[in-house]
């Protein structure tokens, strides 16, 4: 570390005593820039804070002119300090005025200065400012550097939690609980209905300690607490509910494993180095964390920060000597509320009175949301504004069919919910009575219905909803987490474990879908203004082989004496496969020399997400043994359409009249060809969505596990020689969407949707 930053400890606490000693907020940070400033050699150190309506506003500065204090205003995503504020990450530039987002404020004076390296300042997973420094002198700021100017940020964050800068309640919401009735709208994660009295749940802790006194103590403090948590999660373990196994108990396995892991820990006892207490070391680890996944677009990865929420709070508890109950006691009938929930948390409530979940955040993939499938409890959750809307024992409905939950219900809305409880009993049967069944139409048509998956608790689905198999295992998930590259040995086990869980159904693995939205801690990269487009998934992989040849090294051993299947992601020509099957086959050499038991056979395939292959259909097929469709990033890039923004969410329909045409294409090519063709995707999951794709052609669809059972219900009651007909008629119109009509034909042929 330069002889500048060579004492983070020494400036860690003389920037505690500025904040603590006497004076006014305002020259106390005014002090603060000084210090930071001198001991970092810069010629520029600044501190914005956030207002209310995602305004960034300059309080203090060394450097730039005084003047700018308090009258320059940023936006959140504007120049590069809103650019930090609206990624929660890092930025570090050489050249700060050429980058694309730099926004020249002539008051600042800024103009002069080339180096920029701003962090954000977290609080409790919120950005509440920015803290930047700069230089004349071009040049790119050390990992040693950023790193302190990150630990400073905490210490700050203490000063702007006080409220003495910005009053606490102008970045507060009015509450919306007036005591009249009120339906918020959310997404559904777990079915079912359920009602009872709001009852909160709030994980966070606070970090009243920040700068250590001994850090030898402090590594002691933590070392200490994560011995103890791990033992508290082996007793969970053998908590009386998960004494048959199931489900639930394969996602805490999971979870203990992240408990276990060394990247996480190292990070905290690093940070622990740098001069912060065990607790506060543990709240940073798992901010910066939070800010990096969330900034995933797959919600199945994305959602797995909420279990290391859940572990990094209790961790903190631990280390802290609390040892009170932090959960309400359920007496009655009650609906938990909650910003966020880990699994573990979930299984400390009396199963008995809780009847449903709503959260501000949360996904269909995260575990939590697993545990409470397993557990029959109706959760919706992206509910925005929740927090604001309810009053602790307030009666909450939550209908999860309608991904609504009304808060203070009328009479009518209970009359309802009785209603719809009684109607979600008879499908939940229904899908039960057909699991074994086969998804085959009125005139016989075999449709093959495969299950999504990326974790091993994901696998007893496999039975729970009758799938055949697995049409996409996601890889990324052990790699996202990993400090560095996961060991052979180590995908192996994971790969092994999949295929022995599977027994007869094929398991089809996709290599590394990395890159882009989808960073992993051990590869760096650069800010990409199209991370969709930019550089992942295979790219990488051909870029970097050696990645490549290791994953498929551990595929090959883990599929010993069996079939495997593998597919590449993000081909967008055949000349790229080609380079794919040429690595693997050095792959297979090199087992034959190496005297390892080679799979009984390997299937090859690629994801057709990237429609530029759709022109090498011919050249295509005689490449694979197998193809899949992935309509996510395919549709997105069909209608050059950013999936992720709210505003386009609504403007293109799957069901459009080229979408079908593009894909019934596709599908007579592999037809033809003798080509087995899957759709993956969410597209494939929605019954009306799934009855096009069987007009087109369709056979094998591989979508989440809740979808199989309303697919397969649908493909039951159809008649499928109509529907082509219809289908056919209607693909070559000029319509926006022919939904409509597909939806009046399903009505008129009591197709059940």
């Amino acid at each position: 570390m330069p002889d500048h930053v060579s004492q983070p400890r020494l400036l860690l606490r003389r920037l505690h005593s500025v904040m603590a000693g006497s004076g006014k907020p305002q020259d106390r940070l005014d002090r603060v820039v000084r210090v930071i400033a001198q001991n970092m050699v810069a010629e520029v150190c600044s501190i914005y804070l956030a207002r209310a309506g995602s305004v960034l506003e300059l309080f203090a500065t060394e450097g730039l002119k005084e003047e700018a204090v308090h009258l320059t205003r940023l936006s959140v995503g504007e120049g590069l300090v809103g650019l930090v504020a609206e990624r929660g990450l890092p930025l570090n530039l050489s050249e700060a005025p050429q980058h694309p987002r730099f926004a020249y404020r002539p008051e600042t004076g800024e103009d002069i200065y080339h180096s920029f390296l701003g962090v954000p300042i977290l609080r409790t997973g919120r950005v509440v400012g920015v803290l930047v420094v700069q230089n004349v002198a071009s040049r790119r700021y050390k990992p040693e550097e950023v790193e302190a100017l990150q630990t400073i940020s905490m210490v700050i964050a203490e000063l702007v939690a006080s409220g003495e800068l910005v009053d606490k309640k102008e970045l507060t919401e009015d509450s919306g609980a007036t005591g009249e009735p009120i339906t918020l709208d959310g997404l559904a994660l777990a079915g079912g209905v359920g009602a009872g009295v709001a009852v909160f749940h709030q994980p966070q802790v606070r970090i009243t300690r920040t700068v250590a006194d001994d850090i030898d103590e402090e590594r002691t403090r933590l070392e200490d607490a994560i011995a103890e948590m791990r033992l508290q999660l082996e007793q969970m373990l053998e908590h009386p509910d998960l004494a048959h196994g199931g489900e639930h108990r394969e996602v805490l396995e999971t979870y203990r494993m992240f408990a276990y892991d060394q990247g996480w820990q190292e990070k905290m006892r690093d940070a622990v180095m740098s001069g912060l207490t065990a607790e506060a070391a543990v709240d940073r680890v798992q901010q910066e964390n939070r800010m990096r996944m969330a900034k995933i677009r797959d919600p199945y990865l994305r959602e797995r920060i909420s279990d290391f929420d859940d572990l990094a709070v209790r961790l903190i508890r631990i280390i802290q000597g609390d040892t009170s109950s932090h959960r309400a006691k359920l007496t009655e009938d009650s609906v938990l509320i909650a910003r966020t929930l880990g699994p573990a948390e979930l299984m400390d409530y009396d199963r008995k009175y809780l009847k449903a979940i709503v959260l501000e955040e949360g996904s269909s993939t995260s575990h939590v949301t697993i545990i409470a499938r397993a557990m029959g409890i109706a959760m919706i959750g992206r509910v925005t504004g929740l927090l604001t809307h309810v009053e602790p024992g307030e009666p909450v409905v939550v209908d999860s069919a309608s991904g609504h939950a009304y808060v203070r219900p009328a009479e009518d809305v209970l009359e309802s919910y009785k209603a719809n409880l009684k109607l979600q009993e008879q499908l939940l049967a229904e899908y039960a009575a057909e699991r074994d069944l086969a998804a085959e139409t009125l005139d016989g048509e075999k449709v093959t219905l495969l299950m999504n998956a990326g974790l091993l608790v994901d696998l007893p689905s496999l039975d729970g909803t009758g799938a055949e198999g697995i049409g996409l295992f996601r890889t990324e998930f052990q790699f996202m987490v990993a400090p560095a590259l996961p060991r052979v040995d180590e995908q192996t086990k994971v790969y092994a474990a999949a295929i022995e869980a599977a027994g007869d159904r094929p398991v089809v693995f996709r290599t590394l879908d990395i890159g882009g939205d989808k960073p992993v801690p051990f590869l760096p990269r650069d800010e990409e203004e199209n991370p969709a487009m930019g550089w992942r998934a295979i790219r990488i992989a051909l870029d970097r082989p050696a990645l490549l040849r290791y994953q498929l090294r551990a595929l090959l051993y883990a599929a010993s004496g069996r079939t495997l299947h593998v597919m590449f992601p993000m081909i967008a020509e055949v000349a790229e496969l080609r380079r794919c099957k040429s690595i693997l086959n050095k792959e297979l050499v090199r087992l034959k020399k190496y005297d390892k038991e080679p799979p009984a056979d390997v299937k090859v395939g690629c994801m057709l997400e990237v429609p530029s292959l759709a022109w090498q259909m011919d050249l295509l097929v005689k490449e694979v043994d197998f193809l899949s469709i992935g309509t996510n990033d395919l549709m997105q890039f069909f209608f050059a359409c950013d999936r992720s923004n709210p505003r386009l969410a609504n403007r293109y329909d799957l069901l459009a009249p080229p979408v079908l045409s593009f894909l019934h294409g596709i599908v007579q090519k592999c037809h033809q060809a003798g080509v087995p063709v899957t759709l993956c995707g969410e597209m494939g999951g929605r019954p009306i969505e799934a009855m096009a794709l069987v007009a087109l052609g369709l056979r094998r669809l591989s979508i989440s596990p809740t979808s199989v059972g309303p697919v397969k219900r649908m493909i039951r009651s159809l008649n499928l020689k109509a529907l082509e007909g219809f289908v056919a008629s209607n693909i070559s119109s000029a319509e926006h969407s022919i939904r409509d009509k597909l939806i009046h034909f399903a009505r008129d042929h009591n197709i059940k949707l």
